[in-house]
């Protein structure tokens, strides 16, 4: 089976681990075609070549690079003409150009196509985009969502083709995976993730200075918009030292940080333009077998399933009765993460995404 998948989101080295996987699979004949960077903001993400065995690499020129709706490959039409794929999966919204150029070529390059989407709110956009998502519907020989309410939004839109749910990508449980716990005294309670109002940090400040908990101490890894107002909280709440500020922090070094944790915790809020579509930092610190607890907002009750906690999305008290149950019972925490680890290897792994998306594609050739 000859497959072609387009993707900027492989300019990160981690990602491409996937991509090993999937040529591992007897009779896959992989390609991949990414851009040499991706502009996100003021950063520029070059390509890494981390993990690139067993399928072949191919950097391609990407038009209006940094515009999400409207980036495109110029050359596509070009390489699946010689390529020749079976499969094309593009790695992106139904609703941008790179899509519907893509799609448009694979068509006439005689590949199945298919996208994915994290989209988990129904959205109108603007025409031509909502006019390119309604071809791409009709285009594509199957869906891949990266959570089950994107396929109530697919439904909703008028997709009518077949959908699996699949995450974009997994982890790799040998790189996550457990290490010395913390030994100090502090019971410790780790966020990782962007300081913005819809996180919920506000929600966790609020729930750690209920703890009856003697000795806690709360480390949170990221940065954005809402870290002045998040600090004055923490500072009016009486916080103080317990709360500590980390900053960004380079991705080598996510799985140390998740190792010094007793438990993580992902505090999200919905909004009516937003609402968490999976949520990574959890299977990331639960391959690392660190207890998790997750508010009740999106896809969050769904990654975390039985190996962990779920409380009411914007409830402090609820998260404090969490967080005391967990600092006051270590077997409790041991058998959390023990659950944690077991559901990743089961569900979130590289090789496991790679199985399930390798099963998509022998679907749609038959």
């Amino acid at each position: 089976m000859r497959v072609v998948y387009v993707s900027k989101a492989l300019v990160m080295g981690a990602y491409q681990r996937k991509l090993e996987e999937l040529a591992r699979i007897p009779g896959m004949q992989l390609t991949a075609i990414v851009p040499g960077s991706w502009r996100e903001g003021r950063t520029t993400l070059r390509l890494e070549r981390a993990h690139t065995a067993g399928y072949e690499l191919i950097v391609a020129p990407l038009a209006f690079n940094g515009r999400f709706h409207l980036h495109f490959y110029p050359t596509l039409g070009r390489l699946l003409r010689r390529l020749r794929p079976d499969v094309l999966h593009m790695d992106e919204e139904p609703y941008n150009l790179a899509t519907w150029h893509a799609l448009a070529a694979g068509a006439r390059a005689g590949a199945a196509s298919l996208f994915f989407t994290w989209q988990n709110l129904s959205r109108r956009y603007p025409w031509p985009f909502r006019r390119m998502e309604q071809i791409n519907y009709r285009r594509a020989a199957y869906a891949l969502a990266g959570n089950r309410d994107a396929v109530a939004v697919l439904r909703g839109k008028g997709y009518a083709g077949p959908v699996a749910v699949i995450p974009q990508f997994g982890i790799d449980p040998a790189l996550f995976a457990p290490g010395p716990r913390p030994d100090g005294p502090a019971f410790v309670i780790g966020y990782a993730g962007r300081l913005v109002a819809e996180k919920g940090v506000d929600v966790l400040l609020r729930a750690c200075a209920r703890l009856g908990a003697a000795a806690w101490e709360l480390r949170l890894l990221g940065d954005g918009p809402a870290a002045p107002a998040l600090a004055a909280l923490a500072a009016e709440l009486g916080l103080g030292e317990r709360v500590h500020f980390l900053g960004r922090r380079p991705s080598t070094e996510m799985v140390e940080f998740y190792r010094g944790l007793d438990v993580l915790v992902l505090p999200s809020l919905s909004r009516p333009n937003w609402v968490e579509q999976f949520g990574r930092v959890l299977i990331e610190a639960m391959a690392c077998g660190v207890p998790v607890v997750g508010s009740s907002c999106g896809e969050i009750p769904h990654v975390i399933g039985d190996a962990g906690l779920v409380f009411p999305e914007g409830d402090a008290d609820a998260l404090a009765h969490a967080l005391d149950a967990l600092a006051r019972d270590p077997a409790a925490r041991a058998a959390a993460a023990a659950a944690g680890r077991a559901r990743v290897l089961a569900r979130f792994t590289q090789a496991q995404v790679a199985a399930a998306t390798a099963r998509v594609y022998a679907e749609m050739v038959g």
